[in-house]
Protein backbone atom coordinates (compact mmCIF):
# COMPACT_ATOMS: atom_id res chain seq x y z
CA UNK A 1 0.00 0.00 0.00
CA UNK A 2 1.00 3.09 -0.87
CA UNK A 3 0.10 7.41 -0.33
CA UNK A 4 0.47 10.16 -2.43
CA UNK A 5 0.14 13.41 -1.87
CA UNK A 6 -0.54 15.19 -5.10
CA UNK A 7 -0.57 19.37 -5.24
CA UNK A 8 -1.61 20.79 -8.45
CA UNK A 9 -1.35 24.32 -9.76
CA UNK A 10 -3.05 26.24 -12.34
CA UNK A 11 -6.85 26.86 -12.96
CA UNK A 12 -7.36 24.20 -10.42
CA UNK A 13 -9.83 26.29 -7.97
CA UNK A 14 -13.66 27.16 -8.91
CA UNK A 15 -13.68 24.46 -11.74
CA UNK A 16 -14.81 21.62 -9.82
CA UNK A 17 -11.98 19.60 -9.47
CA UNK A 18 -12.25 18.27 -5.67
CA UNK A 19 -15.99 16.91 -6.59
CA UNK A 20 -14.57 15.38 -9.94
CA UNK A 21 -11.84 13.77 -8.20
CA UNK A 22 -14.27 12.45 -5.62
CA UNK A 23 -16.32 10.89 -8.28
CA UNK A 24 -13.26 9.25 -9.95
CA UNK A 25 -12.59 7.98 -6.75
CA UNK A 26 -15.67 6.41 -6.71
CA UNK A 27 -13.91 4.12 -9.59
CA UNK A 28 -11.46 2.90 -7.18
CA UNK A 29 -10.39 1.15 -4.57
CA UNK A 30 -8.23 4.34 -2.58
CA UNK A 31 -9.05 6.15 0.01
CA UNK A 32 -7.73 10.17 0.99
CA UNK A 33 -9.18 13.57 0.38
CA UNK A 34 -8.79 16.82 -1.54
CA UNK A 35 -9.11 20.29 -0.94
CA UNK A 36 -8.28 23.45 -1.89
CA UNK A 37 -5.87 25.00 0.00
CA UNK A 38 -4.73 28.99 0.64
CA UNK A 39 -2.29 29.59 -2.29
CA UNK A 40 -4.20 28.54 -4.90
CA UNK A 41 -3.20 24.96 -5.35
CA UNK A 42 -5.14 22.03 -4.94
CA UNK A 43 -3.87 18.89 -2.75
CA UNK A 44 -4.88 15.52 -2.95
CA UNK A 45 -3.82 13.06 -0.58
CA UNK A 46 -4.46 9.02 -1.79
CA UNK A 47 -3.90 5.67 -0.84
CA UNK A 48 -4.72 2.59 -1.73
CA UNK A 49 -2.23 0.00 -3.78
CA UNK A 50 0.42 0.90 -6.14
CA UNK A 51 -2.02 0.16 -9.41
CA UNK A 52 -5.22 1.81 -7.92
CA UNK A 53 -3.78 4.90 -7.08
CA UNK A 54 -1.64 5.08 -10.47
CA UNK A 55 -4.67 4.90 -12.41
CA UNK A 56 -6.80 6.66 -10.33
CA UNK A 57 -4.33 10.17 -10.63
CA UNK A 58 -3.98 9.48 -14.25
CA UNK A 59 -7.64 9.29 -14.39
CA UNK A 60 -8.34 12.98 -12.29
CA UNK A 61 -5.15 14.24 -14.96
CA UNK A 62 -6.96 13.04 -17.89
CA UNK A 63 -10.40 14.63 -17.13
CA UNK A 64 -8.88 18.28 -15.73
CA UNK A 65 -6.15 18.35 -18.39
CA UNK A 66 -7.03 21.88 -19.59
CA UNK A 67 -7.00 23.23 -15.52
CA UNK A 68 -3.71 21.40 -14.71
CA UNK A 69 -0.21 23.56 -15.70
CA UNK A 70 1.75 21.56 -12.96
CA UNK A 71 1.94 18.35 -10.59
CA UNK A 72 4.37 17.98 -7.77
CA UNK A 73 3.92 14.42 -5.89
CA UNK A 74 5.15 13.03 -2.92
CA UNK A 75 5.35 9.32 -2.17
CA UNK A 76 5.47 7.35 1.18
CA UNK A 77 4.00 4.56 2.81
CA UNK A 78 0.06 3.94 3.24
CA UNK A 79 -0.97 5.13 6.87
CA UNK A 80 -4.43 3.58 6.82
CA UNK A 81 -5.96 6.88 8.44
CA UNK A 82 -8.68 6.71 5.88
CA UNK A 83 -11.67 5.14 5.13
CA UNK A 84 -13.08 6.88 2.17
CA UNK A 85 -12.11 9.19 0.04
CA UNK A 86 -13.82 12.36 0.98
CA UNK A 87 -13.16 16.72 -0.10
CA UNK A 88 -12.35 18.55 2.70
CA UNK A 89 -12.88 22.45 3.45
Amino acid sequence: MIRKTVHYRGRVQGVGFRYTARRIAARYDVAGYVRNVPDGRVELVVEGSSGAVDTFLTDVADTMRANIHDTAVDESAATGDFTDFGVRH
